[in-house]
């Protein structure tokens, strides 16, 4: 259904995909498509590329032998099903 609606406004021309600004480093707004591209690029390269943290994160050890229920389920009818 909501792709009908989406087709109608497409049809209509009431159709807008918003496209949400991209900022250089210093905060002001960027245009043109190629240097979107490129400050994503920068924008990774950064995040990817930097020092690994100081301090590693306390992660507590699970006990090994964890009891699981691996018994299969129980399926019951119900009444409505057998009916039909």
């Amino acid at each position: 259904m909501e792709q009908l609606y989406g087709r109608t406004k497409k049809l209509a021309g009431k159709y807008g995909n918003p496209e949400r600004p991209v900022k250089d480093k210093e905060g002001g707004p960027i245009t043109e498509s190629r240097e979107k591209r490129n400050r994503w690029t920068e924008y990774f390269v950064e995040l990817l590329n930097r020092q690994a943290p100081l301090k590693s994160p306390y992660i507590e050890t699970t006990p090994e032998n964890i009891p699981i229920d691996v018994t299969p389920p129980i399926i019951k009818k119900s009444g409505w099903l057998s009916n039909k």
